[in-house]
């Protein structure tokens, strides 16, 4: 499903966000956060997560990757799935206050309804990010994974969802 216009923007978006890393600005104080255990999006964007897993990275977030830097990787890869020629079946962006909450949302019916498809997807984003140069000057790319990618960015989690009945997080840490 995912073509080379969603790699195109991945490789765009990774390459923005490490020159934007190197002038970044001071972090601005942080707001008030949700009680502990407390999913602020269930309801909203997805339903109460039917599936979870915790992904452990050996890698550390970038320095100086922000919530701005955040919010341009989703907008890059939003925008190469909007300008696509053929038609992308899920939506993705960033919540929280920092940005650190990835969600993709399924756009039609029957799209993600599974957690093999959502895993398949998964794993297809993986592929787009090991041919970024961003991703292979970080990590050793044939091992590393698009939860390490997210990781290295400063997301906290994703959340892909069929848009209806399904939910699976992925908590990384």
């Amino acid at each position: 499903m995912i073509k080379r216009t969603g790699l195109a923007a991945i490789i765009l978006a990774v390459s923005a966000i490490s020159a934007a890393a190197q002038t970044a600005k001071p972090a601005a104080p942080a707001a008030a956060k949700p009680a502990s255990g407390e999913d602020r999006y269930v309801g909203y964007y997805y339903p109460k997560p039917t599936s979870t897993e915790t992904y452990t990275s050996q890698l550390q977030p970038i320095a100086g990757v922000d919530r701005a830097q955040r919010i341009q990787f989703v907008t890059v890869v939003s925008q190469g799935t909007l300008q696509s020629t053929y038609r992308v079946p899920y939506a993705v962006f960033a919540k929280g206050d920092k940005a650190d909450h990835m969600i993709v949302v399924g756009l039609s019916s029957g799209e993600l309804n599974t957690i093999y498809r959502i895993r398949a997807l998964l794993a297809n984003m993986t592929t787009m990010s090991r041919t970024s140069p961003f991703f292979q000057e970080h990590t050793v790319a044939e091992d590393a994974t698009f939860f390490d990618l997210l990781k290295l960015l400063g997301f906290r989690d994703v959340t892909v969802t069929d848009g209806d009945k399904l939910a699976h997080q992925v908590t990384i840490k």
